[in-house]
């Protein structure tokens, strides 16, 4: 059965982009375009991963990660942050919130996702 990710992204081309990579690598992709979204989704089922952006309406992903944490179901699933900045404050918060790794925007490279992906997954 394939793993099962959320992609929480506000930016269309960036959320199609990861989507279709994914999904071209055998993955169950569920999208949300805010955090509030990803939030109710992701408490509505099952997710081995999740992938998220920072700056978003609604519910930013730093909100997103910390509500997770909190939360006894929600708290296990890994988290890569996509985002803008590499700013070394925001990755610290988002590992305290339990992000397990980071990807830079700018910095983007669609192979580099999926490698990350797998490794956090144990495949």
């Amino acid at each position: 059965m394939a793993k099962k990710i959320l992609i929480i992204e506000d930016e269309e081309i960036m959320l199609n982009l990861l989507e279709k990579k994914l999904k071209a690598v055998g993955y169950d992709i569920v999208t949300a375009e805010n955090g509030q979204d990803g939030l109710d989704i992701l408490r509505s089922q099952p997710f081995d991963l999740v992938l998220s952006d920072i700056i978003m309406p609604k519910l930013g992903g730093l909100e997103v990660m910390e509500k997770m944490s909190q939360d006894p179901v929600l708290k296990n699933i890994p988290i890569i942050v996509i985002s803008n900045s590499g700013q070394p404050v925001e990755i610290d918060q988002a590992k305290r919130f339990g992000a397990k790794d980071w990807l830079v925007k700018t910095e983007f490279d669609p192979q580099e996702v999926i490698t990350k992906v797998k490794k956090l997954l144990g495949e």
